[in-house]
């Protein structure tokens, strides 16, 4: 096994601490929807469940896929602020590639004493910053990482601060990383897609808040990129170089490292919450998930229960035949979490309306939505349990990009005992 990859398996189990994380705290409302057609006390036990739930992720309690040696956020203080990983020593250098014609007339560096700062960050932040949900995600795993509410200030309002002039073609950026090659973690990104959004896309920014406060050093602060549409690998944390490059391919480490689609957009897929291991005959079964809203949307989740074992047509690799049943998509929450004050969202989120605070979408895409089902009282045995989703073009999970490299989205299988 490569070494890239044994990393990326390292982080696959995630823990049921952390699953809970994901969820949204307080009660949420549901969609009108049939979970209350059998009454009350079968409401009931899905809603304790539901009410466990937390929707944005406290920042400390985020999956870490890290790479350094030692870890940049681990360094001594003097030398987090001797390498500019603290906020009062930050800098960032916005420099042309020396071996490419790519030409720009104000380079920004620490040796010509303009490079730019932390308090420049906050100066532009003051008119320029940007609010938005994103989930952030491994594209080796096939779980998220964290669900957050990101601010920053779009990454082409400094580009343009350097003065590009000719021959740039993609943007190629890297954090600090001991100023070892060996350990250097870089990704890159078309020059279009910084300097212009597709409609109704966030820009990549530079990203100094994470759910209302300043990134900490374990998630990539002072300083990351976060791009919104893309898996966490594009997203790089303590952030010190943007280059402006002629080049015209890709010049991501997961390129070369990994064999990784560096150009894949976030896929829609399902995942459990909870879901009982054993349950007694007599009683119904709650079940809730998460499904991460991709590029095509999210229309339905759903489930699929049958006996463990049970034998399935060869030619229907991704059980497109099954007889799946609809979960229930449930809507933004009242308390959003994740250590916002009263769990209330700040004015000027991208997506939300400004007056009521409530997002004109839902689900929104590269977020997260929740999501429940109550399954009926089965007869004692062993059973498999799935959950999909259908995205907004009526494809179901994994299709129609069910390649692993280009992020995880296999349907999910877990085992249900029912006690006689």
């Amino acid at each position: 096994m490569k070494r890239s990859d044994q990393r990326a398996e390292e982080h696959i189990e995630l823990s049921r601490r952390y699953f809970l994380s994901l969820g949204a705290a307080g009660t949420l409302g549901l969609v009108a929807s049939p979970l209350s057609a059998k009454g009350a006390a079968r409401d009931a036990a899905l809603e304790r469940l539901v009410g466990e739930l937390e929707y944005l992720t406290p920042p400390l309690e985020f999956r870490s896929v890290e790479r350094g040696k030692p870890l940049p956020y681990k360094l001594p203080l003097e030398k987090r602020r001797e390498v500019g990983l603290e906020r009062d020593t930050w800098k960032l250098e916005v420099i042309p590639d020396a071996e490419t014609p790519a030409a720009v007339n104000n380079p920004l560096t620490i040796e010509g004493g303009n490079a730019f700062t932390f308090a420049d960050l906050m100066e532009l932040g003051k008119q320029r910053a940007v609010r938005f949900l994103k989930i952030m995600t491994c594209n080796n795993i096939g779980r998220p990482l964290g669900m957050g509410l990101w601010e920053g200030v779009p990454l082409r309002d400094v580009i343009w601060r350097a003065q590009p002039v000719r021959r740039v073609r993609r943007v190629f950026y890297y954090g600090y990383h001991n100023d070892d090659p060996d350990q250097m973690f870089r990704s890159s990104l078309p020059i279009g897609r910084v300097l212009e959004d597709p409609p109704g896309w966030h820009p990549v920014i530079l990203a100094y808040k994470l759910n209302g406060d300043f990134i900490p050093g374990v998630r990539g602060g002072p300083v990351r990129v976060i791009v919104p549409e893309t898996y966490g690998f594009k997203s790089i944390k303590w952030l010190t170089h943007v280059v402006l490059t002629d080049l015209y391919h890709a010049n991501d480490t997961y390129a070369t490292e990994s064999a990784n689609d560096v150009d894949s957009i976030m896929k829609t897929f399902a995942r459990f919450l909870h879901r009982p291991e054993s349950v007694p005959a007599e009683k119904p079964i709650p079940l809730t998930g998460m499904a991460q809203v991709g590029m095509s949307g999210l229309e339905k989740v759903q489930y699929w229960l049958r006996p463990a074992g049970a034998e399935h047509p060869e030619d229907d690799p991704y059980f497109a035949r099954a007889p799946w049943k609809d979960a229930e998509i449930l809507g933004p929450p009242e308390n959003w979490g994740g250590g916002l004050p009263d769990g209330k969202l700040p004015v000027g989120v991208r997506g939300f309306d400004p007056k009521s605070r409530k997002p004109r979408i839902w689900p929104m895409r590269y977020a997260m939505a929740h999501w429940a089902a109550l399954l009926d009282p089965l007869p004692a045995g062993k059973y498999e349990v799935r959950c999909r989703t259908v995205d907004a073009n009526g494809i179901g999970q994994p299709m129609p990009r069910p390649f692993r490299k280009s992020g995880r989205n296999a349907i999910q299988v877990l085992p249900l005992k029912v006690e006689g």
